[in-house]
């Protein structure tokens, strides 16, 4: 029987995804990628790579960029401090390698929002560098194949997913073998109902002889989801929207958002602190968004203001036409319920 690697490169060369945008190309692009499909799903990210990659063709071009730009490209996709890291990230290489993309993986770990896997995802593909890769579904194929058990997330599991990814890494065609691992994991051995009859490593897969498919990987250990609240005063005045940039860090960091206060029970103090003038003030419906660590109780509240108020035009707040905010680099959550204010006809 051929071994774990040669199986999966044959099968990748029949079977394997060959037309995604960033097969094929230079190291920034790779990297661009594989920052993007962290926590993200390959049919979201094209689109918004394929934007990016339109505006920021290479590295100096993004490092050129101001941040606003970057996080307006970003906007929708989630998980912002990964384009702030890119852009850092770019602007060192200018900085320390005049624009080139190094090629070591020790220098390409050091950028910010790199990791192992990333950095030796980005010498595989990019280098045909014999390196291995461990992210989430990689993790999930070798565990169910070596039979693996436990949190793919504790300290021990991972390193002795490590340990059998370096054993099985093949002597050549890496390149082949790192996609394969991914397109696997990613179309075959999916988290739940996996294509086991379609796998070419079936046969010796140890979850799959043992009847252990559903136990394997062990799922993360359960925790109570904490649980927040919060207010977005939506200013209006005509079609224009009052949006505040958030600092840096912390949820959201540099995107622009609605005025938040805590409770409705600080409306007023807000209202009365910054001489808005009420016309009319309707509560729109709680909903929630969900983070990796929490979720997030939103309560709209639609103040129609008589006139801008002087108060917060200030430093850091803007007041913006509805399309202009669309455009703009604001989270998920509030683009959404900008766009619902236009289906409801709730401008003016």
């Amino acid at each position: 029987m051929k071994n774990f690697a040669s199986r999966l490169i044959e099968w990748q060369r029949k079977h394997g995804r060959h037309d995604l945008p960033w097969q094929g190309v230079d190291a920034y692009r790779v990297w661009l990628s594989e920052i993007m499909l962290q926590q993200t799903q390959v049919a979201t990210v094209i689109p918004y790579y394929q934007r990016f990659v339109n505006s920021f063709p290479n590295v100096s071009s993004l490092a050129a960029a101001t941040e606003e730009q970057v996080l307006e490209h970003w906007s929708g996709l989630g998980y912002y401090a990964r384009g702030r890291n890119l852009h850092r990230a770019a602007q060192i290489i200018l900085e320390k390698y005049h624009g080139e993309f190094p090629q070591e993986f020790d220098k390409i770990i050091e950028l910010p929002g790199i990791g192992r896997s990333t950095a030796a995802a980005i010498c595989a593909l990019a280098n045909h560098e014999r390196r291995a890769i461990l992210d989430g579904n990689v993790k999930r194929v070798l565990a169910r194949y070596c039979g693996i058990e436990g949190w793919t997330g504790n300290k021990k599991v991972e390193e002795q997913l490590w340990q059998v990814a370096e054993t099985l890494l093949p002597p050549k065609n890496v390149a082949i073998y790192t996609q394969s691992l991914m397109d696997l994991g990613a179309t075959v051995c999916t988290r739940t109902r996996p294509k086991c009859v379609i796998c070419p490593v079936q046969t010796d897969c140890i979850a799959l002889q043992t009847d252990r498919i559903p136990q394997l990987p062990t799922p993360r250990p359960r925790k109570v989801v904490p649980e927040k609240n919060t207010t977005f005063l939506l200013l209006m005045h005509g079609n224009d929207v009052l949006l505040e940039k958030r600092p840096g860090n912390g949820i959201w960091g540099g995107l622009w958002c609605p005025p938040q206060v805590e409770s409705q029970n600080t409306v007023m103090e807000y209202i009365q602190r910054n001489g808005v003038q009420v016309r009319e003030q309707i509560e729109l419906k709680e909903f929630i968004h969900t983070f990796t660590h929490f979720k997030l109780h939103i309560t709209p509240l639609l103040i129609r203001v008589a006139r801008k108020p002087e108060q917060v035009q200030q430093a850091g707040s803007e007041w913006l036409d509805v399309q202009a905010a669309l455009q703009a680099a604001i989270p998920t959550p509030v683009r959404r319920l900008l766009q619902k204010l236009i289906l409801d006809n709730q401008w003016e």
